[in-house]
């Protein structure tokens, strides 16, 4: 769900071949599986494009970082490892281990709140060596002893960024910093705290089934324990949150009408409708929504009292459209919180780190993709859902067989590759503090 500030078209244009092919590259140095500490790197990390140079008298930073990287990165997650899997029980227990043991020694020390980047030098990066160094994300044999921020550093703030949810820039900006500077100790306790939810899902895992991490603020496709499509998500507000839950996909409605939800109608709609007012203008008829009565009539929109009680309690109805918020489909489930998984018609929000901007339901990037695999089994493919898409038909199509579907909260888990997965504590249920989710 979505408020009423108008979106701009979809489509904010990825950047030239040169940045495509150089997107290329580093999805491919980080996508590929992240080696516990003290294990080889392999091909994925050592031989990437900034592999070369890492000692201190021939280091060449490399080019200035590029923010449409960083768009597209966030909007196509890698696959990855299923986060539920039954598998991740084991290296969760083993990362408990490793962090107990970081906490025994004492923790690491905060980083200073300055940016630090290939090139740099000095105490501030003799800190990062060691905080990386402790957690793993900086091999011993890299670390040189030196205060110089060269490739070995690079590399590893690139680990620490793509198992922390932050774009693996290399960069050590303000976010990345907070992330650095959650305690071990706080760690430690979300790695126990998930380890609990980890091992009460993973006891009923289906074959297929679909799982929202609201954390991650991503959605996952898994089949026989291998996630066929992993998709960014924008998820709820801290203040309209998106609800832990499980049922079954049932239905999916394409081109549907959007019907305003309570919460969308009291905070968002009649403010917007009372400040239009104040200016002359209808709110209504700007975003082509039409108003009904308790008697199922359809209402002059331009005789709607914005300051009055009752108008909480009116219908409201987007219909099918460019501007509306549901998109070209809509997936529904059965559930005591009105939520669902929709489409959007602006991707702009896929696009950045922090996805909390909905009213609780939760938006899916390559939604298409995600509705074919839903319907292969009834004769549908992408081609067809697109087509559904241009066509602008309205068709509602119940699943033949209903698709197990979890809405989880895992801010900390580890897979079989031997990587510790941290994401920010978005609504603060991990009980220790704000310092996990100011990032």
């Amino acid at each position: 769900m979505i408020g009423l500030t108008k979106d701009r078209s979809a489509g904010e244009a990825l950047a030239h071949i040169g940045l495509l092919a150089r997107g290329l590259a580093v999805a491919l140095a980080v996508a590929a599986p992240l080696a516990p500490a003290g294990a080889s790197e392999g091909n994925s990390w050592a031989n990437n494009a900034w592999a070369n140079g890492n000692y201190v008298g021939s280091y060449t930073p490399p080019p200035a970082f590029d923010h449409s990287f960083a768009r597209q990165w966030e909007a196509n997650p890698p696959k990855g490892f299923p986060t539920l899997s039954p598998e991740n029980i084991a290296a969760l227990k083993e990362a408990i281990k490793r962090y107990a043991d970081v906490v025994a020694r004492g923790g690491w020390q905060p980083i200073p709140d300055a940016q630090l980047q290939p090139g740099a030098s000095g105490s501030a990066v003799a800190l990062l060596r060691q905080r990386l160094t402790m957690s793993g994300d900086l091999r011993d044999s890299d670390d040189y002893g030196t205060a110089f921020f060269d490739g070995s550093v690079e590399r590893a703030v690139r680990r620490f960024q793509a198992s922390n949810g932050l774009t693996p820039t290399g960069i050590v900006d303000k976010r990345t910093i907070a992330a650095l500077n959650v305690s071990a100790a706080a760690r430690l306790r979300q790695l126990k705290t998930n380890l609990t939810r980890l091992t009460e899902m993973a006891r009923s895992l289906p074959k297929r089934y679909i799982v929202v991490n609201i954390p991650a603020a991503q959605i996952e496709a898994v089949e026989n324990d291998k996630v066929v499509s992993r998709h960014a998500g924008v998820v709820g507000k801290t203040d309209r949150q998106t609800p832990i839950l499980r049922s079954h996909i049932h239905e999916l409605n394409f081109n549907p009408v959007w019907h305003l939800p309570p919460t969308v109608i009291q905070k968002d709609l009649i403010p917007n409708g009372r400040a239009m007012a104040a200016k002359g203008q209808d709110v209504l008829a700007k975003f082509g929504i039409d108003v009904y009565g308790g008697d199922g009539r359809k209402l002059d929109s331009t005789k709607i009292n914005w300051g009055n009680a009752s108008t909480a309690g009116l219908t409201f109805r987007q219909k099918p459209g460019p501007e509306n918020p549901l998109g070209f489909v809509k997936i529904n489930f059965h559930n005591s919180h009105s939520v669902y998984m929709h489409d959007t018609p602006s991707d702009r929000m896929f696009g950045r780190n922090f996805r909390a901007a909905s009213s609780g339901c939760v938006r899916v990037q390559g939604i298409e993709h995600l509705a074919a695999w839903l319907m292969a089994d009834q004769g549908w493919d992408e081609g067809r859902v697109l087509a559904m898409k241009k066509s602008g038909e309205r068709l509602d199509v119940r699943l033949k067989k209903p698709m197990p579907l979890f809405f989880v909260y895992m801010t900390a888990w580890a897979t079989e590759d031997g990587v510790i997965q941290f994401r920010r504590d978005l609504y603060q249920r991990d009980g220790v503090g704000e310092t996990a989710s100011a990032y």
